[in-house]
């Protein structure tokens, strides 16, 4: 059974008045007798009437409602993001509508067109590890939407952005396993047309390089949907593993490919960290309980989410054009496991 809610002019026609008087009424207007106003209250209250939050936005000229594109939603990181998002909020008036792009660039663009045609407010979103072009976010906001990106950002729409520090994460989860004695440490990641990706594989060289260990490119490794497709990482790993030097350590860098980096090697039977060390980018809070428990680079993701949110309002509610945008950066946070115990000298 289809339920439909009653309405203005269903009121208007059960109690035979104009929709205008209706309206009125509804509203307390001095214009309205007292008799009929009492009429149509007791009406709406009996009928469970409810305003249409959406009718009346519109007729003000906004929808209260906020448009966010991520790649996935079970990915834990941009779940996280998302509870800051709508925390925020809500606490200001707002609904969110969330889409995934699944790392499609052809959904990334339907999703986004099919937001603005909801006539959301504003959109905050990471990019899709396939999307190169983004044509279709300048016609958006030449067109005067608010877009706020972050994460997975781009440099070519002049708008707020906000990270993690990718650059001293990397760095340092690298360092972490050079200190721990692993010298082969292969790196596993996404896209290289993503922001995350060009600043997490710099973070790992420049450890190497201060550590004085030579950059080997065949211990790089870049998977294009970044882990959602369990096939790429497996072919990553066994092409490391076939290596004639095969690597003593593995950082990856993003949520679903250290899950499932983790996965695949004990599904390999190969004991971490004995034969190989694993640390990654992630923000699972199974982190701890894995077997073994993983190394990860934590983002501040709840907290990327509000800041975003609160960016995002502060456009959409200012009554001047914004000329000044603000590139935000969150520290990251190395929280060591058994996935990277220091590495056992073999037996002489």
């Amino acid at each position: 059974m289809k339920f439909e809610a009653i309405t203005i002019k269903d009121i208007a026609r059960a109690l035979d008045l104009s929709v205008s008087t209706v309206s009125k009424a509804l509203r307390d207007s001095h214009e309205i007798g007292e008799e009929t106003k009492q009429a149509v209250l007791i009406y709406a209250r009996e009928h469970n009437y409810k305003p249409n939050p959406i009718a009346q936005s519109l007729k003000k000229g906004h929808s209260r409602s906020i448009g966010v594109i991520v790649c996935n939603i079970d990915n834990n990181f941009f779940s996280q993001v998302i509870n800051g998002i709508e925390s925020i909020a809500q606490s200001k008036g707002y609904n969110v509508i969330i889409t995934q792009s699944r790392e499609s660039y052809e959904k990334e663009v339907s999703n986004s067109e099919h937001l603005s045609s909801r006539s959301v407010d504003g959109l905050i979103i990471s990019l899709s590890s396939e999307t190169k072009n983004i044509d279709h976010l300048k016609r958006l906001y030449e067109k005067g939407l608010p877009i706020v990106f972050f994460d997975r950002i781009t440099d070519e729409i002049p708008t707020h952005r906000i990270i993690a520090n990718n650059f001293k994460g990397a760095y340092e989860a690298t360092r972490h396993l050079i200190q721990q004695g692993y010298r082969k440490i292969a790196h596993i990641t996404s896209s290289d047309s993503l922001s995350t990706t060009s600043e997490r594989l710099a973070g790992y060289k420049q450890a190497l390089i201060d550590a004085g260990i030579s950059i080997d490119e065949r211990y790089i490794k870049f998977c294009l949907h970044g882990g959602m497709i369990r096939e790429e990482t497996h072919e990553a790993l066994a092409e490391l593993l076939q290596l004639p030097e095969r690597p003593d350590a593995i950082f990856t860098a993003s949520d679903r490919l250290s899950t499932t980096t983790l996965s695949q090697l004990r599904i390999m039977q190969i004991p971490i960290p004995r034969d190989i060390a694993l640390v990654g980018f992630t923000n699972s809070i199974s982190a701890d309980i894995f077997n073994p428990s993983l190394t990860s680079v934590v983002q501040p993701a709840m907290e990327m989410g509000q800041q975003a949110t609160e960016m995002l309002v502060s456009l959409i509610e200012s009554r001047r054009p914004v000329t000044q945008f603000e590139k935000r950066v969150l520290e990251t946070q190395l929280q060591i496991r058994d996935s990277s115990q220091a590495r056992q000298s073999p037996s002489p």
